[in-house]
């Protein structure tokens, strides 16, 4: 069976942001065009961000599929690592502050900027 890899950016219990993998099967459709089974969606928006974004570090106000539509956008985690994704690659985010906390700048969030000399164009599909 064939499988698309989600890509999750979480809140861990200590409150930190990180990554995951999970596997999507694609087990519906044709062996010409192997589907998922229907995900759900309640909105989508598009966003256009010049040469030179970067954000401070944020979390995600609802969880949501981030689509790179053009260039490239690193996402950047507290312990210093990132992870970089290009045009035709998704990412869910997830990483919420936890229900009863403040935002703590220096454990909650992701930043995320801007690699190269394209415009970033991103869809995200709310669920």
């Amino acid at each position: 069976m064939t499988t698309l890899t989600k890509v999750i950016l979480y809140t861990d219990n200590d409150g930190f942001a990180r990554f995951k993998e999970e596997a999507i099967a694609l087990d519906e459709g044709t062996p010409k065009s192997q589907l998922s089974p229907w995900l759900p969606a309640t909105g989508l928006q598009l966003r256009h961000s010049p040469v030179g974004f970067q954000s401070d570090f944020h979390c995600t106000e609802h969880p949501q599929w981030l689509i790179v539509l053009q260039g490239i956008m690193e996402i950047g985690l507290r312990d210093g690592s990132t992870r970089r994704f290009a045009a035709g690659e998704h990412f869910y985010s997830a990483d919420t502050l936890p229900e009863n906390v403040d935002f703590d700048p220096h454990i909650h969030g992701h930043c995320s900027s801007l690699i190269g000399d394209l415009p970033l164009i991103t869809a995200f599909i709310r669920d």
